[in-house]
């Protein structure tokens, strides 16, 4: 059965299947702030908090990922932590500066949506994006924990969220 998503209550359709926890995490290249190529195996070995969002310039996902920047001071230097989202490099950096986001680290998946479509989390129609999404990926590499969310203009469960981390890096 595939997943199924909503946008404000309306249904939406993912372009795949999204992998599921003890499935192996998809590698990707995604661009960060500084137009550098940041791949999955670029950290093997690290626990890694991947938060999919649809655009850092909504209020939810603004709020999704300074949270998660914040709650970072908890977790152990074994942890890394992306926010990816179909905003442009240049877009990522000017809100990271605006917010004060340090630790969460912004991934643009802008050239052909090759992370959101590998992820089965695209959405073709009506936003061009993600949908909200949030894994951990074991040092090995392998999906620890997958919470996809139900309605995309929600926040996730972060106590769940957070208590599997805490959990991985111990």
């Amino acid at each position: 059965m595939a997943d199924s998503v909503t946008l404000k209550g309306n249904p939406v359709t993912l372009n795949g299947a999204v992998p599921d926890a003890g499935q192996a995490a998809p590698d990707f290249t995604l661009t960060a702030n500084d137009l550098s190529s940041v791949s999955l195996s670029d950290t093997n070995g690290k626990i890694r908090l991947i938060s999919v969002v649809p655009s850092i310039d909504t209020p939810t996902c603004s709020i999704e990922t300074k949270r998660f920047n914040q709650e970072l001071d908890n977790t152990g230097d074994n942890v890394v932590a992306y926010t990816v989202s179909v905003d442009t490099p240049f877009a990522q950096k000017r809100w990271c500066g605006a917010e004060g986001v340090d630790k969460m680290q912004l991934l643009s998946d802008y050239k052909g949506q090759t992370f959101s479509k590998d992820y089965g989390l695209y959405i073709e129609t009506p936003l061009g994006a993600a949908a909200r999404c949030v894994f951990i990926i074991d040092g090995d590499g392998k999906i620890a924990y997958r919470q996809l969310v139900p309605e995309i203009a929600s926040e996730p469960d972060y106590q769940e969220v957070l208590g599997k981390l805490q959990e991985l890096a111990g």
